[in-house]
């Protein structure tokens, strides 16, 4: 099954299982390997016209901060019947005016190997103060390819669903299976 397949289910599981007043709309779901994270609008708190840009910044946070707390029990409910069902964890986000917030999330590590150019870039931003760590700084590097690279990636992402549903049909009609031996 594919990406998109699963998303699909899930983006409609969620959108018959969670509470009609949680978001402004359908949920965004998004999938990976290990991972579904759910994103819901909530309704940004009501300023008035002279709020300055931190103010409606720290109103998004304290709205986004009591949704978690009121629908703790029940998001874990729904996350352990997703899990159940699709084999996938299940993270939870939020966006509330200009901001988003990711609550808890996985962080799974990915194991590669460097030659020293590409070390010396993520040594770079870890010396410039950009990154913690070595980690932080590959993960800040695959953020800004993501961010830079969007449409080209969902190209790459639907060519490879199609390579997937080539492959799972199979052969078709006339092929012998064999590979031009003698009998």
């Amino acid at each position: 099954m594919t990406y998109r397949e699963v998303e699909e289910q899930l983006r409609g599981w969620f959108a018959g299982r969670l509470p009609q007043d949680w978001f402004e709309g359908a949920a965004r779901v998004t999938v990976d390997r290990e991972e579904a994270l759910v994103v819901g609008v909530i309704a940004a708190p009501a300023l008035g016209e002279a709020a300055s840009a931190a103010e409606r910044a720290a109103a998004s946070a304290g709205r986004a901060k009591r949704f978690r707390e009121e629908t703790r029990e029940r998001r874990m409910e729904i996350a352990r019947e997703a899990e159940h069902r699709f084999g996938r964890k299940v993270a939870w986000g939020v966006e509330c005016g200009e901001e988003a917030y990711v609550f808890t999330n996985l962080s799974v590590p990915v194991m590669t190997r460097l030659r020293q150019p590409e070390r010396r870039v993520l040594d770079t931003l870890v010396d410039a103060g950009v990154a913690r760590s070595r980690a932080d700084a590959l993960a800040w590097c695959v953020r800004l390819v993501g961010k830079h690279t969007d449409d080209w990636l969902a190209e790459l992402r639907a060519a490879m669903e199609e390579v997937e549903r080539v492959r799972a049909r199979g052969p078709e009609g006339g092929a012998t299976g064999g590979t031009g031996g003698t009998a």
